[in-house]
């Protein structure tokens, strides 16, 4: 990918900006090309560390745990502690939503079937499922807030898009977290599958980098 593009696109998709009442993210689209995505090994499912943050869009942390790991994620500054024996409560459907759309989960390894039986079926869905806690939980929680996640949608549609900031950062932030998202989908797809790029805010045109 040509670097000057992606910075060319990423100032002309923050000149179509509008003043709005909420703060808009910036979003990195990008669309493939020969893959065949109803096989299980090319589909995406990345969980990708922008190393400028996100802006603001920051989710919070939910920590499956209990015991001396669930006392760790309470110090290392989780957002939401939940034991075992209260993940049925949280397969109703408004709850389960609020899980998935603001926080992003760990689970301690050895309740993974636990949030399997109860939550799966919904947060698998939604490319939800907490990932395992291995390693330091600070890290963890730390890399979990600033990290998008990619989840290949449906055996048809060859299309990443994934948050890179807020009209709110600066240019070069943008253009360093658009570079970490690209790699990564590049790393999996390879570079001649990729057809396709564009940056673009929440309310405004797409720019095309690519």
């Amino acid at each position: 990918m040509d670097r000057k593009k992606l910075v060319d696109a990423i100032h002309k998709a923050l000149e179509d900006k509008e003043k709005k009442k909420f703060k808009q993210s910036v979003e990195l689209i990008i669309n493939m090309r020969s893959i065949d995505f109803a096989k299980s090994e090319n589909r995406l499912n990345l969980d990708i560390a922008l190393p400028k943050g996100k802006g603001g869009k920051e989710l919070k942390s939910a920590v499956i745990a209990e015991g001396s790991m669930a006392d760790e994620a309470k110090k290392a500054g989780a957002d939401l502690i939940i034991a075992p024996a209260e993940l049925p409560g949280y397969a109703a459907k408004e709850r389960v939503t609020d899980l998935a759309d603001h926080y992003f989960l760990l689970a301690q390894p050895n309740l993974m079937g636990q949030v399997a039986k109860s939550l799966g079926q919904y947060l698998g869905k939604r490319g939800k499922l907490p990932k395992p806690i291995i390693g330091n939980i600070r890290e963890l929680i730390d890399r979990s807030k600033r990290s998008v996640r990619i989840v290949s949608k449906g055996r048809y549609l060859p299309t990443a898009q994934a948050l890179i900031g807020t009209e709110a950062m600066s240019h070069a932030d943008l253009l360093e977290n658009a570079e970490a998202v690209y790699d990564a989908v590049k790393n999996k797809v390879t570079d001649g599958n990729i057809k396709s790029i564009y940056v673009k805010l929440t309310m405004g045109r797409p720019a095309r980098a690519l």
